[in-house]
């Protein structure tokens, strides 16, 4: 457990992983003399759900409440046994499909003895996801949506583009002076605004290199992502290839651009890009993770891939 502030304590998981760098984040944060709210516990893990308990003998105090950011399976399992250790109230998102107690609106306030707690509504990563604000000390625990080292994923179906750069602008625009942001993996971020404002600036300069690669002529996702993505390891390019659908998706919403069938079906290679295979990562740190957030956390078949499905090639309006 490590001290981030004064009323702040922060859990790393012990499910380090591609897909969750150095561990999932929990934190301990104190809202009353005796009284303290968890944020995030985890996957199910009884090593982590040992360590809140731990966490609340050290500090003396009782749980009030376990918050939840989003349903990705590295976030939220947790919550179900350290409810049943301590009897403390799940909270979510109204989305959210996980068991909770009570689901939290947008710009509810959490009112405890020494705290409050903002729960904001914060869409683009997850549908269900929540961006929780820690009001006297300005400081905001972001899950997914901001994390302390590297991007996040925004890959559909759940995933959103335009909902995650609206939300990136909200927090930019009520906490640009914020004192921390405490995300769901890798350290803690002191300023604030620059982390936002990089975050916004790596989405745009992203889509600008797809739009200057469609400007070129009609492209499939996968000719995009070795274009755009040629320095990468190819490893990540699965990801790669959903974060391009995700920014064509908002493109085609706006009419910028349309897509149109191919007569032929991709390549092995290209297939494996579109709709990756990973029942081989099966029992791999992160697989359930991976899947998740990548959009593949149903099974091929349920997604439809047993029937021959139209390969796509897009153009700019």
């Amino acid at each position: 457990m490590v001290a981030l502030s004064a009323r702040v304590q922060r859990l790393r998981a012990g499910n380090a992983s591609p897909m969750t760098l150095d561990g999932t984040n929990g934190y301990l944060v104190r809202v009353g003399p005796r009284s303290v709210v968890a944020i995030d516990p985890g996957p199910r893990d009884d090593a982590q759900r040992d360590a809140f308990l731990a966490g609340l003998r050290r500090l003396g105090s009782e749980l009030a409440a376990i918050l939840v950011t989003h349903g990705h399976p590295d976030h939220y399992p947790g919550a179900a046994p350290l409810h049943e250790a301590t009897g403390a109230p799940v909270l979510a998102h109204p989305e959210a499909a996980f068991p909770h107690d009570r689901a939290l609106a947008d710009g509810e306030r959490l009112k405890f003895d020494d705290a409050s707690l903002l729960a904001l509504h914060a869409p683009g990563h997850a549908r269900d996801h929540l961006v929780f604000v820690l009001e006297d000390e300005r400081a905001l625990f972001t899950g997914d949506v901001v994390i302390g080292t590297g991007t996040v994923v925004v890959a559909p179906p759940a995933g959103d583009m335009r909902a995650y750069q609206d939300t990136l602008r909200r927090l930019r625009d009520l906490y640009a002076d914020g004192a921390a942001l405490y995300g769901g993996h890798g350290p803690e971020v002191r300023k604030v605004r620059a982390k936002l404002d990089e975050y916004l600036a790596h989405r745009e300069a992203r889509e600008q290199q797809l739009v200057a690669a469609l400007s070129d002529g009609p492209a499939t996702v996968p000719t995009l992502v070795t274009a755009i993505y040629r320095d990468v390891d190819r490893r990540l390019w699965p990801a790669a290839a959903r974060q391009i659908l995700a920014y064509l998706v908002a493109l085609e919403r706006e009419g910028r651009v349309r897509n149109e069938a191919l007569e032929r079906a991709p390549t092995a290679d290209e297939a494996a890009l579109l709709n990756p295979d990973l029942s081989a990562l099966a029992a791999s740190p992160g697989a359930d993770v991976m899947r998740a957030e990548l959009g593949f956390d149903v099974t091929r078949a349920e997604l439809g891939f047993t029937v021959p499905q139209p390969f796509l090639r897009y153009r700019l309006v």
